[in-house]
């Protein structure tokens, strides 16, 4: 039985004042409640440490939006895993298809990240998904496969517990628009599908796959109602504490 993992992306959005008032509501609105699922929240890097405290004394977990390759050195402007270690980080989101295309990180530079988180344990996020353009050429399958293939050959089925994918039409990502139910079951199934192809069917159904594409509360329910949706990777409803828990409490309802 997979749980469902609802994880809030802030992007870069949330400097530590504004990141602590957010994360201190969140925490406690689920102050003396049960969330049988998994709840993450991902902040700016400036803003880790506030949420950290925040999260103290709650379930919730929290994550990064980005880590580098290697462990120490001259590379201004990077962080380790390491680093993300000490400030306690289960999550890092890697291949977001910003990163993609502002920083044109390639499927070999991500699959390299996701490696070397899994190797340190921290839980990696893989981004995939395809844009409009691709969609309408009926490409988004082979975009996918591409994207996902990379890094499932350059790491052992043994992480499959580990490793979350979130499948984010990049064309649905802050456009309000949304890949339908039916249209999102069809992708996760084939990235099951493809996981299992790689790796084996029990590794494939012990992976999470993430719907990252405008979920809010008035579709998260159709959406994690999915056979194969394990949940969201949400960007602007995870910037309200009162719509993110919303989310957070149909996921609870659904269950798994």
């Amino acid at each position: 039985m997979r749980k469902l993992l609802v994880a809030g992306n802030w992007k870069m959005n949330a400097g530590p004042t504004e990141a602590k008032v957010l994360a201190d509501e969140m925490a406690e609105i689920w102050k003396g409640k049960q969330f049988s699922h998994e709840a993450l929240i991902c902040p700016p890097y400036v803003s880790l440490p506030f949420v950290v405290k925040s999260f103290r004394d709650s379930f919730f977990k929290t994550g990064a939006q980005n880590v580098y390759t290697e462990d120490n050195g001259a590379y201004t402007g990077e962080i380790s895993t390491s680093m993300l270690k000490e400030l306690t980080c289960d999550y890092v989101i890697l291949g977001h298809s910003e990163r993609r295309e502002y920083f044109q990180e390639t499927d070999e530079f991500i699959a390299q990240k996701v490696s070397k988180s899994l190797s340190d344990s921290i839980r990696p996020i893989l981004c995939v998904g395809e844009k409009l353009d691709e969609r309408k050429a009926d490409k988004q399958k082979e975009v996918v496969e591409k994207q996902l293939n990379t890094v499932l050959n350059q790491v052992d089925e043994k992480h499959a517990d580990d490793f979350v994918v979130a499948y984010e039409p990049v064309w649905a990502i802050g456009t309000g628009e949304t890949a339908s139910p039916e249209q999102a079951q069809e992708m996760h199934a084939f990235i099951r599908s493809l996981i299992a192809d790689s790796w084996s069917s029990d590794a494939a159904e012990k992976v999470r796959i993430l719907y990252g594409g405008s979920m809010k509360p008035a579709n998260a329910e159709e959406l994690l109602s999915q056979k194969d949706v394990d949940g969201g990777l949400i960007g602007g409803a995870s910037l309200k504490a009162d719509s993110f828990s919303e989310i957070m409490s149909i996921a609870e309802q659904i269950g798994k």
